[in-house]
């Protein structure tokens, strides 16, 4: 006899159709930031789950426009603008912003919708990313309702963070789309434009769970044996809080543990501010920019580093040299002022590591219990924890088993399942058609 959950989840797949717009993909070319990670993530999930799912984004030049890959559909917009800026997703932005806001929704409704919603039992839905595609989902809205089918279609518009919001028009969109974003800190910051948002979390692939190369892992700890090490990865910015992982370090030098900060930045000017204060403080700074992206490369450049106190890496991490260094570090400063989620806390926590976060919008952050989560702006503070941990192993190890734990919770096919999923008005209805 066929089981009446499958039979319902087999018609639910069949009915819905996702449309990711962000400006952000999965090319190397249009990867900045969390954004990209985020949206690739969701719809790999959802593509998994066996939805057609479709990702529009600012995508390479020299790949093609559409590309398939199963049940997940790429579209590379703005080509023809990107052609001229080689520079990544945001060079030219606005250029390419306005050519994404005008011609993206028109082709996405006479070629892709229309066709799906012809079969009346269809539903679609929209997930769009960040301010640079708020008015895609208000040009879409308008489109939708001038050929009656905009009732078949959810939209959802999400905030990753407060970047542009002064140029996103809050009365249209909320009257357009469901507004989103990522955390309960997001959700607070967002009230005072007259917005209520929905949480749905960022979330995790299996990925970010294989173990790490265990021979570059092996000759990591090797080369930087009795050394206290951290790892900082974060864009140059004010409100990573660099500054004071720099004061963290100075003080653990001066209490004798031989700490070793592993640094990547990007390519912000904040960067020359932060290498200025260690010098200040006495620090040993020296650059590594050991060749390709394999794990072993980058433990292979971590040789004769005497009594440096920073390593500024400048070059490209893959995944798997990022699970390296956040398995094999002491732990990870990803401790931010303004920090809307704190993907990088949750991938060292999926990795094994020993994430140090702020208090801001790591949701899944218990103190002391799966991450260390500092509540001021003193180096002490995190001097005093470490020092702590170093003294009971039990604890630490204990701390790293929970974080592994709580991170699966984030598992995207979970934040698909509970979070998304659930919210959907059409999810119900669809289910007793199939019946």
């Amino acid at each position: 006899m066929t089981d009446p959950h499958a039979r319902d989840e087999a018609g639910l797949q069949r009915a819905l159709q996702f449309h990711i717009l962000s400006f952000e993909g999965p090319d190397e070319y249009s990867r900045a930031g969390g954004i990209a990670t985020r949206v690739s993530g969701l719809a790999e999930a959802l593509a998994l789950v066996g939805f057609d799912t479709h990702l529009w984004f600012v995508g390479d030049p020299n790949l093609p426009g559409l590309e398939t890959r199963g049940n997940l559909t790429l579209h590379r917009w703005c080509q023809w603008i990107s052609s001229y800026h080689g520079g990544g997703v945001y060079d030219g932005e606005e250029g390419k912003h306005p050519d994404y806001v005008t011609s993206l929704p028109p082709f996405l409704v006479s070629h892709v919708l229309r066709p799906h919603l012809a079969d009346p039992s269809n539903r679609a839905v929209v997930l769009a990313e960040e301010w640079q595609s708020a008015d895609a989902v208000l040009h879409l809205d308008s489109l939708l309702r001038s050929t009656g089918n905009r009732a078949r279609v959810s939209m959802f518009w999400n905030a990753n963070n407060i970047f542009g919001f002064h140029r996103v028009d809050w009365p249209r969109l909320k009257a357009a789309a469901t507004i989103v974003t990522v955390s309960r800190y997001m959700r607070h910051r967002m009230w005072n434009l007259g917005v209520d948002p929905v949480v749905i979390p960022n979330g995790l692939s299996h990925d970010d769970f294989a173990p790490p190369d265990r021979v570059a892992l092996s000759k990591l700890r090797h080369h930087l044996v009795g050394r206290l090490v951290l790892t900082k990865v974060a864009r140059w910015d004010p409100d990573k809080r660099w500054l004071l992982a720099i004061d963290t370090v100075a003080e653990l030098k001066q209490r004798g543990l031989r700490p070793l900060l592993i640094a990547r930045g990007g390519v912000e000017a904040h960067g020359a501010e932060v290498m200025f204060r260690a010098a200040a403080a006495g620090l040993r700074l020296v650059e590594r920019s050991p060749p390709g992206r394999a794990a072993l490369n980058l433990a292979d450049g971590m040789v004769n580093l005497g009594d440096t106190d920073v390593v500024n890496l400048r070059c490209v991490l893959g995944p798997d040299s990022r699970r390296m260094l956040f398995r094999g570090s002491a732990a990870v400063l990803a401790n931010s002022g303004h920090e809307p989620f704190g993907l990088v806390g949750l991938e060292a926590m999926a990795a094994g590591g020993l994430a140090c976060v702020g208090g801001t919008g790591e949701d899944y952050a218990i103190p002391g219990w799966n991450s260390l989560v500092l509540q001021t702006s003193d180096p002490a503070e995190l001097v005093r924890i470490l020092d702590r941990l170093l003294r009971n192993r039990l604890e630490e190890r204990a701390i790293r088993r929970r974080a592994r734990a709580t991170a699966r919770r984030y598992l995207w096919n979970e934040v698909v399942r509970r979070h998304i999923l659930s919210i959907l008005p059409t999810t119900a209805g669809l289910a007793e058609a199939d019946q």
